[in-house]
């Protein structure tokens, strides 16, 4: 019995450090376009930008950072004709963890200057913006 939960315990680190190796590799495709950047060049570079936030409308109405536009990522696909390609594009959700798969759908359609808030929108401490509930 300890023999298999040694078996199981093994087989997920290992499944965690692919998944993280992987994560990296990605994210360090990205360095050259703009890729992960911390909240504060976030905040100091975000006016020459398009600001997406890609999670759901409730989570956006419910609080957002100034300026960004309702985009969720659930919804991307549909709707990439509302975005410019000669404009850098600044994504962010909750944590992370989607605006770099939204990152490379951006790049598949033709966008190349793109990057992410490192953390998320919880990560965030710049000015933010409630949407009216009549929204």
């Amino acid at each position: 019995m300890l023999t298999y939960l040694l078996i199981l315990v093994g087989l997920f680190l290992i499944y965690w450090g692919f998944s993280w190796l992987w994560s990296y590799y990605q994210k360090s495709k990205f360095k050259a376009i703009g890729g992960e950047i911390a909240p504060e060049e976030f905040e100091h570079t975000m006016r020459k930008a398009q600001i997406i936030d890609l999670r759901e409308r409730n989570e956006f109405k419910a609080g957002h950072i100034l300026g960004a536009r309702d985009l969720p990522y659930t919804q991307l696909r549909e709707r990439l004709g509302e975005m410019r390609k000669d404009l850098p594009v600044y994504l962010y959700d909750k944590t992370g963890v989607l605006s770099l798969r939204a990152a490379r759908r951006l790049r598949k359609n033709g966008f190349e200057k793109i990057s992410w808030l490192k953390g998320g929108y919880d990560n965030w401490s710049g000015k933010t913006k409630k949407s009216p509930t009549n929204y």
